[in-house]
């Protein structure tokens, strides 16, 4: 066995020899970035070990850093084998606050809650009942007294809200992390840890977190735990299936059939979930495999099916996930944007954390770059990612097939050009002195608008209208939020005719959440809905790679 050190959290654990510095990392509860999932491509798991010890780690396979890094003691902790006692030091950056949204549309419903409350003079008791059922009898008159939370659990991050069901109000919110991300960063490989006997361990992490917020954030409004007596699940199919407790295999292999069922109530006490004796969670309908309950939340939150013009409502994240409505008709679909939107794959990219560029612009012939928190850049996020690319688009720095043009090239402005430099040997563009742009980087972009693009394309062509023809967009998500219309437009992640037609909607997964736990016949209405929806497998279409090769222009 080995003992290994973490700083500057000062956390350390006892590992096995040959356990990786990411295993255990994971084992003492440090969150050390790693997309990949420890695959040792995406490069993103540096962190450096304290000299006197670097002879004893191995690193093993293939990697991304350069002789200088590694002169300076860092490895990548998914292929850093221990073979002895070990201090570590996890680099600034890795675990930064992220910045998380939780607005979002507000919604308007008649108030008619599944968990409703009759004081009983004749006895001195109050009945809690949810639907038909009587869940719980409590001292005294309690009637004022009845709360719900709304769970919007994201693959990357956590938001619960608290909400008065006799008033509606929203009493504040939360947020975390999603622990799962120290197992894995995305869906499909979650996944596969649940097959391979990581099930309960990927609940449990999640259940523990959502426990956290919810008792954070009912301290904070004054609430009695017992007093919240349902809890609203909104999220991605797999991470329904995963905080459920139920097998997501069905989800990574043909015919891709869900296992939830549609519309559905688990026991919270049951699952783990600390609210009042007697509660319930609910799982909202699921429209496919990749189209899940956050985007049936989000229907619900725009009322995208009593739309009488023609909306396109996407929701811009690692999975592309969007529906279309026109002549009172629904399509849906999904596209796999990748990682890029989340740091991954990106040379400096990084979640959206304190010192994350999240704004870049030439403003008066002057570069402003803005970091989350005003602090010294360390990285980029998916925002930034945006903004600069759309800017070089703008200006000429990148040409329609994707490239950097020479730094001579007639019409690129001074104050662009001069940032054209090489890096280890390749054209880059700085953003500050330790931060740059790369020709890979770039190309992530192009994959990531491209993919979504090509899902748009084909909800318009299925719909039989021109991109012309939508008298509104809306752009949903936390990542989406903190987005652009300029920037969408001018990178193609939206066609051209959108712009000023585009509204910014916000985190709908938790608002259209929000319209389920106040208001019990929207569920019914969308257990129906979601059968009406006619869902897009793109990759059933032969002419996918067409129609996504020429979505990859700028």
């Amino acid at each position: 066995m080995a003992q290994v050190t973490f700083l500057p959290a000062d956390r350390s654990v006892e590992v096995p020899l040959g356990s990786t510095v990411l295993e255990a990392a994971r084992q003492a509860g440090v969150i050390i970035d790693s997309p990949c999932n420890g695959a040792v491509v995406c490069g993103k798991c540096a962190v450096r070990v304290v000299p006197e010890f670097l002879a004893r780690v191995e690193q093993k396979g293939a990697h991304t850093l350069s002789e200088n890094e590694r002169e300076r003691g860092l490895v990548l902790a998914c292929a850093a084998e221990i073979t002895g006692d070990l201090v570590v030091e996890v680099p600034e950056g890795q675990e930064r606050e992220l910045k998380i949204t939780s607005h979002g549309e507000s919604v308007a419903v008649a108030l008619a809650p599944f968990i409703a409350k009759e004081y009983l003079p004749e006895v001195g008791l109050t009945q809690v009942v949810a639907g038909d059922r009587v869940i719980a009898r409590e001292e005294g008159d309690t009637t004022g007294q009845c709360y719900g939370v709304v769970i919007d659990i994201g693959t990357t991050t956590l938001v619960a809200a608290l909400v008065d069901l006799n008033t509606g109000e929203d009493l504040g919110t939360a947020s975390a992390l999603n622990p799962q991300s120290r197992h894995a960063q995305d869906v499909l490989s979650r996944i596969k840890i649940a097959a391979e006997g990581g099930l309960e361990e990927l609940r449990s992490g999640v259940v523990s977190e959502i426990n956290e917020l919810i008792g954070a954030v009912a301290s904070r409004s004054g609430v009695a735990l017992e007093l919240i007596y349902e809890v609203i699940y909104s999220g991605n199919t797999c991470m329904l299936h995963l905080a459920a407790g139920v097998d997501p295999a069905p989800l990574g292999r043909y015919p891709y059939t869900p296992s939830l069922e549609c519309g559905s109530w688990i026991d919270a006490a049951a699952h783990g979930v600390s609210i009042a004796p007697g509660g319930v969670i609910y799982l909202p309908p699921i429209i496919s495999a990749y189209v899940g309950a956050d985007i049936t939340a989000g229907l619900q939150a725009v009322r995208l099916q009593d739309a009488v013009d023609t909306v396109l409502f996407v929701d811009i994240g690692t999975n592309g996930e969007m529906a279309l409505v026109h002549g009172g008709k629904l399509w849906a679909t999904s596209t796999a944007a990748g990682p890029a939107f989340e740091g991954m794959n990106i040379r400096f990219g990084m979640r959206a954390g304190e010192g994350a560029i999240e704004r870049f612009a030439l403003v008066d012939g002057v570069v402003e770059v803005q970091t989350i928190g005003a602090t010294q850049a360390v990285g980029i996020c998916g925002s930034g990612l945006m903004d600069v690319v759309a800017e070089l688009v703008a200006y000429g720095v990148i040409g329609t097939n994707g490239k950097f043009v020479k730094p001579d090239a007639p019409g690129v402005p001074p104050a662009l050009a001069e940032r054209l430099v090489e890096r280890e040997g390749k054209t880059v563009f700085l953003l500050t002195d330790a931060v740059w742009l790369t020709q890979k980087d770039v190309r992530q972009v192009q994959l990531a608008k491209g993919a979504i693009r090509a899902g748009i394309e084909f909800l318009l062509r299925e719909a039989g209208v021109a991109a012309s023809a939508l008298d509104r967009v809306l752009i949903a998500g936390s990542f989406g939020f903190h987005l652009t219309a300029h920037s969408l437009t001018t990178i193609g992640l939206l066609p051209p005719e959108a712009d000023g037609r585009i509204d910014f909607v916000g985190n709908t997964a938790k608002s259209g959440g929000e319209a389920f736990l106040l208001n019990r016949h929207t569920r019914s209405e969308m257990v129906q809905l979601v059968k009406e929806i006619d869902v897009l497998e793109l990759a059933q279409y032969r002419d996918f790679d067409a129609v996504f090769v020429a979505a990859l222009s700028f």
